[in-house]
């Protein structure tokens, strides 16, 4: 219990509204001129910051910094210390008036007759304090008791307010660490689909070559049959993962609500958990080259023109020997998607552009297709956003576009994108050059 009194969290609307009704009954019923309610927060290891919570009348704003006063390891463990620290430290400037502050301490002494100062106890820890007074009439002891049990009850709400406010802390993060865990698991699915996307042509052009009675035929048949297996086990778990997600999810409340920017920072890694990138000086052809023959495969298998431009004496560039082939494959398996048959994929390196203090190098993705529309290009780096083309016949799962841009914002790169319905997409990812 101790957990929850030590970790101060700010009190909710409905401790708060508690706390007014319950001056409101001490204004009504008691006469109560000037009532207000303090929680503890703790600053440093044993000391304390009160901050005011409500109060009657209401003239100072709730939780404002000028509401606060320090108390001393001493005030805490002292009960009787505590009124007096309160009323000096925070009641006196507002209950006296500059003639009464000039009468002195006789007068002073005659105020707190008039003034209950009731700590707000949970297993022998203050919590904060209920602060009651009126100018006419001294308190007698059953409105002592009856003020008594009203501190007794903010005390017991506060704490249920405090665990609560933990409770939700403690769900919202796990709340959180779900999603990341989830968005991890849906990188990996999407990266997987690229290869096997790539295998599966491979096996349709192996099987266009080989005549009926050939013996490495069969060969042929099975690695197709096995991909397209692989395929549906592959939808089978997206599917799953998306019914479990649906029947467990609970939201936690009140839960904030995350960007997209906020979604793919870099604690939020694309790349398998455990590992990070590791920025070297790479030359453009080895990263580009090994995925030229799964593309022209695919595109030939799609009667899609494909051409690539990498001249050889580039500037290498810095990057992830691992992420930045998934950055292009990933561009690359949107460009075939979206392009239409007939039309025309062209790759192109060498771009450069400078800035005050170093080069970039360009690499550029153009596709002939549809162009995206000026309402999705805001959002087309968004995870799971396909806009237009959520109820259109291509497939997919939004995911491509994100990673690449997150990965490549980890490599201190951007990515630019450019489209229209007369000349179609192009996306260039700039690159640091070392």
């Amino acid at each position: 219990m101790s957990h929850f009194n030590r970790t101060f969290v700010p009190a909710s609307s409905e401790f708060v509204t508690l706390s007014q009704s319950q001056l409101a009954w001490l204004k009504d019923w008691m006469g109560a001129t000037r009532s207000v309610v303090y929680l503890a927060k703790e600053v440093v290891e044993g000391t304390r910051e009160l901050i005011l919570i409500a109060g009657y009348p209401e003239t100072k704003a709730i939780g404002q910094e000028s509401d606060r006063c320090s108390l001393a390891p001493e005030a805490l463990g002292n009960l009787e210390s505590a009124p007096r620290l309160l009323s000096q430290a925070s009641l006196e400037e507002e209950q006296a008036s500059p003639d009464q502050q000039a009468e002195g301490q006789q007068d002073s002494l005659q105020r707190q007759r008039h003034q209950i100062v009731m700590p707000l106890i949970h297993q022998n820890v203050v919590m904060g304090f209920l602060v009651t007074g009126r100018q006419e009439q001294e308190w007698n002891e059953q409105e002592f008791a009856q003020i008594q049990k009203i501190a007794d009850t903010l005390a017991i709400a506060c704490v249920l307010d405090q665990r609560q406010g933990w409770y939700k802390q403690q769900l919202n993060q796990q709340q959180r660490i779900q999603e990341q865990q989830r968005d991890r698991l849906d990188d990996l699915l999407h990266q997987l689909r690229n290869p096997l996307t790539a295998l599966r042509t491979f096996s349709k052009l192996l099987l266009k070559r080989f005549q009926s009675d050939e013996r490495n035929r069969t060969l042929a048949e099975n690695l197709a049959r096995e991909g397209d297996r692989l395929r549906e086990l592959l939808q089978q778990f997206d599917d799953y993962i998306d019914l479990m997600e649906e029947e467990t999810h609970l939201p936690a409340p009140n839960a904030p609500s995350v960007s997209p920017s906020q979604k793919n920072d870099a604690t939020s890694s694309s790349l398998p958990p455990g590992e990070s990138l590791s920025l070297e000086s790479l030359e453009v052809k080895e990263v580009l080259e090994p995925l030229l023959p799964s593309t022209e495969a695919i595109a030939q298998d799609q009667g899609i023109n494909f051409s690539a431009n990498i001249p050889p004496d580039l500037l290498p560039i810095q990057g992830d020997r691992k992420a930045l082939p998934e950055v292009f494959n990933n561009l690359l398996d949107n460009a075939l998607k979206y392009t239409p048959a007939g039309g025309e994929i062209q790759l192109q390196a060498g771009v450069k552009q400078e800035t005050s203090s170093r080069q970039f190098q360009g690499i550029t993705i153009h596709n002939s297709g549809s162009g995206i529309s000026p309402e999705d290009q805001e959002r087309i780096f968004e995870r799971h956003y396909r806009g237009a083309q959520e109820s259109g016949e291509t497939s997919g799962s939004g995911l491509g576009l994100a990673i690449a841009k997150e990965l490549v914002e980890q490599m201190q790169g951007t990515i630019e994108l450019t489209s229209s319905s007369d000349s179609g997409t192009s996306f260039t990812v700039w690159l640091p050059c070392q």
